[in-house]
């Protein structure tokens, strides 16, 4: 924690109002307040050490109190949504460091904290070659209703017509929601394979050798149509159902498919990397890493032995991972630092 001085200025209008803003961070900001509050702390350094000097001297109250021996970063789950592509685009646009007001930090502390993923010049961390395996995960909602994931580093394309849905992934991977249309196929197009599908959800990477296919909801269709002109060899279409994988080998001349039952922890692995909201209370900071770092190629490392045991109570995405390290750094105490391209380390800021 910070080594602040309880010494308070009455006079101070600045003070006044982080005064103010505490008791409504206590009892929960409107979204129009939340919109004020972001502005009023980017307008000038002293708004936000005023706000650590009430944060202060609300700890204080709360600790004399007795009232909790855990610490907390409880937030307002409807204010950590992840970020849609179905916003509108004057949102989707605005490149503004959003904050969050949080609930008590050893019950009662108000917090305040980055939540969007910010301008690289303004990110607290030093920016190493890894940055882009930091980013979101991005969600998108398509024209009829469909959902896709992309995961970090894919690239796909778009193309609905009034006879088919088909969408182009080009790398990486990506996890689709579709909504029903018998009219209209869903189809994703990958590497010379189309994968169909009707009501479903289901997951396709494309790897330098092959396609993988996880349908965790419904079923779909994998027909290889890379065929050579002159094979003589037929391949039949693979159906998958839901709790089943595929592998389309691209190496093979005729993208033999090979489907295999998984188990409730294969899914889990496979489609860890998919954005959801991690809840904690009380827990060993050692595990809430552990499980963040379950879901993220840049992993988290404690570089004090005293943090693995310090209990907190905090709710954040799993794909957020600079927002993360900020909770820990203006909430927590803590500072963190890069080990490597791939590590951060986070140590007591004392």
């Amino acid at each position: 924690m910070n080594d602040l001085t309880p010494n308070f200025n009455e006079d101070s209008p600045v003070e006044k109002a982080a005064a103010e803003w505490t008791l409504r961070l206590d009892r929960g900001l409107t979204p129009q307040e939340q919109d004020d509050y972001t502005e009023w702390l980017a307008r000038h350094p002293s708004h936000r050490e005023a706000m650590a000097l009430c944060e202060w001297g609300w700890s204080e109250f709360d600790r004399l109190a007795g009232l909790h021996n855990t610490h907390h970063a409880r937030v307002d789950p409807d204010l950590l949504a992840p970020e849609s592509a179905s916003a509108p685009k004057a949102h989707a646009k605005r490149r503004l460091t959003r904050w969050f007001a949080a609930l008590p930090f050893a019950a009662a502390v108000a917090v305040a904290m980055y939540i969007s993923w910010p301008e690289p010049a303004s990110s607290g961390l030093e920016v190493k070659p890894a940055l882009e395996l930091m980013a979101r995960i991005e969600q998108r909602m398509l024209d009829d209703g469909s959902r896709v994931d992309i995961n970090r580093g894919a690239d796909l394309e778009v193309a609905y017509s009034s006879e088919r849905r088909l969408v182009y992934l080009r790398k990486g991977e990506a996890n689709f929601e579709v909504a029903k249309d018998p009219a209209r196929p869903f189809v994703v197009n990958v590497a010379g394979v189309d994968v169909q599908a009707v009501g479903t959800v289901f997951s396709v990477k494309l790897l330098r050798d092959e396609v993988n296919v996880v349908v965790t909801e419904g079923k779909v269709n994998i027909k290889p149509i890379g065929l050579p002109q002159d094979s003589i060899q037929g391949v039949g279409n693979a159906f998958l159902e839901m709790g089943q994988r595929a592998k389309v080998d691209l190496s093979d001349a005729f993208l033999s498919v090979e489907v295999t039952p998984m188990d409730d922890s294969e899914i889990a692995d496979a489609t860890r990397w998919r954005p959801r909201l991690l809840d904690f209370e009380s827990a060993p900071l050692s595990a809430i890493v552990d499980e963040f770092n379950r879901s993220n190629p840049i992993q988290v490392v404690l570089g004090d032995p005293e943090l693995e045991t310090m209990r907190l109570s905090s709710s954040f995405w799993s794909d957020n991972v600079e927002g993360f390290v900020r909770l820990m750094e203006s909430s927590f105490g803590m500072k963190a630092e890069w080990q490597g391209s791939r590590e951060i380390v986070l140590r007591e800021a004392n």
